[in-house]
C-alpha cells in the first residue's frame, strides 16, 4: 500500500533519490504522473499544500506534507527501519547524515550553480566558475580517499548516503564531473556505477550521461551593425534567445549577480595570519590538546588583522527539527561563499526538537564583521558580538564552539557545520 504521493520532474536528482530510497527500502509511493514543472507547482492548489512551490514535494496518505528532497528521502527511509538505509546505530546515522549533506552541499549545489552559469541564466564570471570547480574537486578528493578503503560510505551495506551520492554524481557527470576528473577519482566512479546498476535501482537512475569535457560558457555572438543612411531608423539589436530552464534546476537562479565593487577587505594591511593554513590545521589536527588546532591558532593569530565573533540565530523559537536547523546553517554558509577567503566558521544546533538554538563562532578578516557577512541575504537573521579571549567565559565559548562540545542554558551540541 502506498504511503503517499511524490511530486517531482523525471530528471530531478533528488526525485531520483527519493524513488531509489523507496525502492530499496521496499516502501510503496505514488508519483504524480500529471505533474508539469513550472506549471503545477505555481497553481493555487499546489501552493496551498506546499507554500514554497518547490519540488520534490511529498504528501502522505495521512495528510503529512514535506518538501526538500533529502529530508523526504530520510523520512521514507525511516519507514523501512530494517533496510539499513539510515545505519544500524546512532553513530552510523550521524555518518549517513555527514556524507549525505557533504555531497548535497559541496557537490550538488555547485553543480546547479555551474549549470546556471554556463547556460547564461546568471551572469557569468570565470573566477566564480573556477572556485565552484575547485570546491567540487575538493569534495571528490574527500570521497575518493574514503572510498579507496571502503566499499560504501557507511559500513558494509548501502545506505541513504550512497543513494544520495549516486544521484548528485550522476547529475554532475553530465555537467562538470568530466573525463579528466573521473580518471582522477576512480573510487567515486566505482560507487556511482555500483549504485545506479543495482537491479532495484537501475530503472530509477536510468543511463548515466558522461561528458568528456565539463560544460563551458559561450558568450552570445555579437551581431554586425550595417551602415545605414542617416535618415534611416537603426535596426533593433536582437537579444540572444534565453535557454529554457532545466527541469533539474531550482525554480529560480541560485545565486545573484556578482558584486562589481571591490571588497574593502582587500585594502587592509597584509596579515601574518594565513586563514587557509588555519583551515588546514583545523581539519587535520585534534581541536583541543597539545599540538591541537587551538594551540596552533593562538600561536599564529593576528589580532589586528582578524577578529573573533560569536554568532547567534535570532529566532530560535521558530526552530523545529534539529536536522532541519542544521540544514539552515548549511544554507547560510552556502550564501557566504563570496567571503570564503575572509572567513572561517563553526556553528551548531544545541538542544532537541522544538527546543533548540543555533550558535557558534566565526574568525573574520578585519575588525568589522559587516563586510564579511553581508554577502549572505539572511545575515540579519543572526546577531554578532566580538569575542574577547582575555575574558575566560568568552574564550571558553569560542573553544567549545570549535570543538563542538558547546553547552548553552543546559542545551548540548547535537549537530554542526563548518565554513572552511
Amino acid at each position: 500500500m502506498s504511503v503517499g504521493t511524490l511530486y517531482t520532474s523525471p530528471g530531478k536528482e533528488t526525485g531520483k533519490l527519493i524513488k531509489a530510497t523507496a525502492a530499496f527500502g521496499g516502501v510503496s509511493i505514488d508519483v504524480d504522473a500529471e505533474y508539469k514543472h513550472m506549471e503545477t507547482n505555481k497553481t493555487a492548489e499546489f501552493l496551498a499544500k506546499f507554500s514554497h512551490g518547490k519540488i520534490p514535494a511529498f504528501e502522505g496518505k495521512d495528510g503529512f506534507k514535506l518538501f526538500e528532497g533529502v529530508v523526504i528521502a530520510k523520512y521514507i527511509a525511516s519507514l523501512a527501519p530494517n533496510s539499513g538505509l539510515l545505519g544500524s546505530s546512532q553513530t552510523d546515522a550521524a555518518l549517513v547524515d555527514q556524507w549525505t549533506h557533504l555531497i548535497e552541499l559541496e557537490f550538488g549545489l555547485p553543480t546547479d550553480i555551474i549549470n546556471q552559469l554556463v547556460s547564461g541564466r546568471v551572469p557569468y564570471t570565470k573566477p566564480f566558475h573556477n572556485a565552484l570547480l575547485e570546491r567540487q574537486e575538493r569534495t571528490l578528493t574527500t570521497l575518493n580517499t574514503h572510498l579507496t578503503e571502503n566499499t560504501f560510505l557507511v559500513g558494509e551495506r548501502i545506505t541513504l548516503a550512497d543513494l544520495a551520492a549516486a544521484a548528485y554524481l550522476q547529475r554532475g557527470a553530465s555537467i562538470s564531473f568530466d573525463a579528466p576528473l573521473r580518471a582522477k577519482f576512480p573510487a567515486v566512479v566505482r560507487l556511482l556505477e555500483t549504485i545506479v546498476n543495482q537491479p532495484k535501482l537501475k530503472d530509477i537512475y536510468g543511463e548515466t550521461k558522461y561528458v568528456e569535457k565539463g560544460l563551458q560558457f559561450t558568450p552570445p555572438a555579437k551581431e554586425k551593425k550595417e551602415k545605414e543612411p542617416k535618415a534611416a531608423v537603426p535596426p533593433k539589436e536582437k537579444k540572444p534567445k534565453a535557454k529554457e530552464a532545466d527541469d533539474e534546476d531550482e525554480d529560480e537562479p541560485l545565486v545573484p549577480a556578482e558584486p562589481k565593487e571591490k571588497n574593502p577587505l582587500d585594502d587592509l594591511p597584509k596579515s601574518s595570519f594565513n586563514l587557509e593554513d588555519w583551515k588546514r590545521a583545523y581539519s587535520n589536527k585534534e581541536t583541543r590538546g597539545k599540538d591541537g588546532a587551538l594551540e596552533w591558532l593562538y600561536e599564529h593569530f593576528d589580532k589586528d588583522g582578524f577578529s573573533l565573533w560569536r554568532v547567534d540565530f535570532k529566532y530560535n523559537d521558530e526552530l523545529t527539527q534539529t536536522f532541519m536547523s542544521a540544514n539552515q546553517i548549511g544554507g547560510f554558509f552556502n550564501r557566504l561563499e563570496a567571503s570564503r577567503k575572509y572567513l572561517f566558521g563553526s556553528m551548531g544546533v544545541l538542544g532537541q526538537a522544538n527546543d533548540s538554538l543555533i550558535s557558534g563562532a566565526l574568525i573574520a578578516r578585519g575588525q568589522d564583521i559587516a563586510p564579511v557577512i553581508t554577502v549572505a541575504p539572511d545575515w540579519e537573521s543572526y546577531s554578532y558580538s566580538k569575542i574577547d579571549l582575555s575574558d575566560p567565559a568568552q574564550k571558553e565559548f569560542f573553544e567549545a564552539a570549535l570543538a563542538w562540545d558547546l553547552k548553552i542554558d543546559g542545551k548540548e551540541w547535537v549537530d554542526g557545520k563548518n565554513f572552511k
